[in-house]
């Protein structure tokens, strides 16, 4: 029998190791495992988000975002630079030394914390103890007096598009060696625009196809029409209502079927992504005599706490509900730390920030305009657009607008929402806002640099009333 410690966290993605550091903070004796390895077969830290999500796609949007400046912006400064090309394997290399970098980081952090690593697949056994299979097949089983399950998620599989060198899911889209030619991208969701733009703006031409009718029915619609008009603009063909029904790959070019409101339909295209949501990581996680409940799409059922129905068995980030967010996932792990200390935690998943790092960003926190319909809540609604900012437009940045929804009684904050620069930086102000119970008028009379961005967080608090100072509103009374 192995060693036994107080905590074990199955995972070392961004709930797991985040969860695995603050409990070794707190003085428990705490392992993760984790089964994740490079090349050299040492363990690989940080889970999708790190290793081939939220990171490298950042590090590539941020790239393909200086290039498509380069080739279309710089000579609104008055910077000429002609003949801009890109260089795919460099950008690529730039993107996997980040990557390497901070996988690197979590392993010193981990050993400056005491936290013990384990490199294998884990799995829950009865009574608490985690079955530990390395990469030679050999056995250990450890003892926990806690176990926090944080495996994640993992890209979902249609039966009509199968994997393979031309079908690939967002990780393989993250890999591509070359700027293909003509690419589809099935579904306008945030994994699929995000790397829809990023190859775009290489120089792809890029069709979305989307099953829903609405774009991103969970965004303020306001906003989400806003933004299609924008990727439209910048040569996004995103099709609407688009059911994909099959697909086959002949000499290199991947023949797309699928069928709208007008019919059926073939698309061709280099490569495909395949972006229709993430599934959680349960197979083979729980043995059958564990005792951990999971409900019918294969999630780990736990309540507010993230408690399993098996005491001193928790569970956090994607592989329980709410939304598949790595900073959700690291909250609730530095909270279930905290609770296994004996102290006391707490996530507010009302206050949640969610971003889509495109050009324009978007970001939101709170209700949206649609869902106090449906909810038959009474509101007000401030907005502004970056269009009346400054410092927008001396950034050459003006699309988009920020929205505040409040309550019409108490003027409680109910939502921010914005679509343009920087949104993902800005969003915070409205989370940190609703956290404190803040009310639109508690953001009017803030004091806001000039010129900033964020002053338009400003204006649309005062609109709200009626008040903004750089638009023309009608009097609200």
């Amino acid at each position: 029998m192995a060693d036994k410690f107080d905590v074990i966290v199955i995972g070392a993605g961004p709930g797991g190791y985040v969860a695995a550091i603050r409990a070794a903070q707190l003085g428990l004796k705490t392992a993760c495992v984790e089964k994740w390895s490079n090349d050299a077969g040492k363990p690989v830290f940080g889970g999708t988000c790190l290793n081939v999500g939220c990171i490298p796609s950042k590090a590539l949007l941020e790239s393909s975002h200086k290039f498509e400046e380069a080739k279309h912006d710089f000579e609104t400064h008055g910077i000429m630079a002609k003949d801009v090309s890109v260089d795919v394997a460099k950008m690529q290399d730039r993107k996997n030394n980040i990557v390497k970098n901070l996988t690197q980081g979590i392993a010193s952090l981990f050993k400056a914390n005491g936290v013990t690593s384990i490199h294998g697949a884990g799995k829950l056994l009865a009574n608490k103890q985690v079955e530990v299979t390395d990469n030679a097949g050999n056995v250990t089983v450890y003892d926990a007096e806690n176990v926090i399950i944080a495996t994640g998620s993992r890209p979902v599989e249609i039966p009509p598009t199968p994997l393979n060198e031309h079908v690939v899911d967002s990780t393989g889209a993250l890999e591509f060696s070359e700027v293909p030619k003509r690419l589809g991208v099935i579904g306008a969701g945030v994994i699929g625009l995000e790397l829809g733009s990023v190859w775009a703006r290489l120089g792809s031409e890029v069709v979305v196809l989307e099953a829903q009718d609405t774009f991103l029915g969970s965004v303020d619609q306001q906003l989400a029409k806003d933004a299609l008009k924008q990727f439209t603009k910048q040569g996004l063909d995103i099709r609407l209502r688009a059911r994909v029904t099959g697909s086959e790959v002949k000499r290199g070019v991947v023949k797309v079927s699928y069928s709208d409101t007008k019919g059926d339909h073939e698309l061709k295209v280099d490569k495909l992504i395949v972006a229709v949501g993430r599934a959680p990581n349960t197979d083979n996680l729980l043995a059958p005599d564990s005792g951990v409940n999971l409900d019918e799409r294969g999630f780990i059922f736990v309540d507010d706490q993230c408690k399993t129905n098996m005491p001193g068995v928790w569970a956090i980030g994607d592989v329980v509900r709410g939304p598949m967010l790595a900073h959700k996932a690291s909250e609730e792990g530095i909270v279930v730390a905290e609770r296994i200390a004996g102290h006391k935690g707490h996530v507010n998943y009302d206050c949640i920030p969610w971003v889509i790092y495109t050009h324009p960003e978007i970001a939101w926190v709170g209700k949206t305009e649609e869902q106090l319909k449906a909810e038959g809540e009474e509101y007000k609604v401030g907005t502004f657009p970056f269009a009346a900012s400054g410092r927008a437009m001396a950034a050459n940045a003006t699309m988009g607008m920020v929205k505040i929804l409040a309550h019409k009684d108490t003027d409680r904050i109910l939502g921010v929402h914005i679509v343009g620069p920087q949104a993902s930086e800005m969003i915070a102000q409205g989370v940190i806002a609703m956290e404190f119970g803040s009310s639109s008028e508690d953001l009017a009379m803030t004091v806001f640099a000039h010129p900033t961005l964020s002053e338009a967080v400003h204006e649309a608090a005062l609109a709200v009333e009626g008040k903004a100072i750089h638009i023309a509103q009608r009097k609200k009374r």
